[in-house]
């Protein structure tokens, strides 16, 4: 679904069903990115990424040109690419579309990113769920090594680049990238203690850059538009457009490309049609179940983009737009998001473990009416007590918004104590 407000860069070819073929990506600008990157340095790849302003969209919002820096250009051990196409974050769709209608494009942005740090292998690591979009990337890459666009000498150049497809085993924690490579290495996907960091030590312990779907398939536009280019399409060190995943309470919920530092409230009301049957607007989660929510005002007068939206105290994540209405029960809200994380958490560390399990249980019997006043101050206390205390990010992926609800939101929590109606029994439950 399009909207006249979109602008479509990485999603130019959504609409193109001969863009998933070699031909038809060829046909508009496909490997004349490559082209050009062959033509230039490493550093000077690197160079007009920094540029660009392009920041991580898998959720950190790292910026991509200072990590691939970060790769040492002299090391005894291989150098890896690898695209983290490992999507489980709720409310987030976006990179499944790239994978179905574009996927050529993931694979020139990681050669060129593999030409900027020297490396010669990297992996598309597709998430478990997404096993028919497995089929189309291994038919790209099948046609891409056929017209010797991977392999050795590619486009008669001496650079070698070699990619392939793996699936996870459809587990959340395998976003995070060291237990990303922990599964490509055929272990258990749990995460790694940090020090050291990919780019110095990472898969088979060679320097490692891992993007996500949307950063590397951004690569190749930027290299043929120049970073100026991208960068000018959003606000000062938040280059560039991305991928906004609406759904929830909204008219029409859809993916959408728009330039960073967007309004919320155009993407709501302009672009999704506002919120069905004149209901007012209680909440908005910005980035991703794994985001502070944010409070009707707050979310209103807010700009998409990373600072903006850090500003306001939350995170624009991975782009997963969720709008909740004033029907949603937000205790309810909390205990959905809860049991999502006590069912993804990988069991490696206590706090994550034991404090997602007693959250979901705690949350379940207080929407459920069997809430004490105590009970409050506990979920947000043992929410807090997981924060900043887990291997890897999942136990604050679950904290957060938890935290964020409590606060915003603790008069519900006190109507379910007090015997007041809870407000999705006027409509149709969260909807989330």
């Amino acid at each position: 679904m399009s909207h006249p407000a979109e602008v479509r860069v990485v999603s130019q070819r959504f609409d193109d069903a001969a863009a998933s073929t070699l031909a038809g990506y060829r046909a508009s600008e496909g490997f004349r990115a490559l082209e050009k990157a062959l033509a230039m340095t490493p550093a000077a790849i690197i160079d007009e990424v920094k540029q660009s302003g392009l920041r991580g969209r898998g959720g950190a919002g790292f910026p991509t040109g200072m990590k691939w820096s970060f790769v040492p250009a002299q090391s005894a051990k291989p150098k890896y690419v690898l695209c983290n196409a490992d999507e489980s974050e709720p409310g987030t769709c976006k990179d499944r579309l790239i994978l179905e209608r574009d996927p050529f494009s993931i694979l020139e942005g990681m050669a060129i990113c593999g030409r900027a740090i020297g490396a010669q292998r990297g992996y598309v690591f597709i998430r478990g769920e997404y096993r028919y979009l497995i089929e189309i990337m291994e038919r790209a890459i099948q046609e891409a090594y056929a017209a010797g666009l991977l392999g050795k000498n590619i486009l008669g150049s001496d650079f070698e680049f070699h990619i392939a497809a793996h699936s996870g085993a459809g587990a959340y924690e395998c976003g995070e990238e060291s237990a990303l490579m922990e599964s490509l290495e055929g272990k258990r996907g749990i995460p790694r203690l940090k020090p050291p960091f990919p780019a110095i030590s990472g898969l088979y312990g060679g320097p490692t850059i891992i993007n996500n779907v949307e950063t590397l398939a951004s690569v190749p536009h930027i290299i043929l538009g120049g970073g100026a280019w991208f960068a000018a399409f959003g606000p000062p060190k938040n280059g560039g457009t991305r991928l906004f995943c609406l759904s929830g309470h909204v008219q029409r919920p859809g993916v959408y490309e728009l330039p960073l530092g967007f309004p919320m409230k155009r993407l709501i009301e302009e672009i999704g049609g506002g919120i069905p049957g004149g209901r007012k607007l209680k909440a908005v989660v910005p980035g991703g179940s794994s985001t502070p929510i944010l409070t009707a005002d707050e979310a209103l007068n807010v700009n998409l983009d990373f600072d903006s939206v850090a500003k306001a105290g939350s995170f624009l994540g991975s782009g997963g737009v969720v709008v909740v209405d004033e029907h949603a029960c937000m205790v309810e809200f909390a205990l959905r998001i809860m049991r999502f994380y006590r069912h993804e958490s990988c069991g490696w560390c206590v706090p994550c473990r034991e404090g997602t399990n007693w959250l979901e249980l705690t949350l379940r019997r207080f929407h459920g009416g069997g809430g004490r006043q105590q009970d409050i101050d506990l979920i947000r206390g043992v929410s807090e007590n997981i924060l900043g205390r887990t291997f890897c990010p999942l136990g604050d992926a679950a904290a957060m918004p938890t935290i964020s609800i409590v606060q915003k939101f603790r008069s519900e929590f006190e109507d379910h104590l007090n015997g007041r109606a809870c407000p999705s029994a006027a409509g149709n439950g969260t909807g989330a």
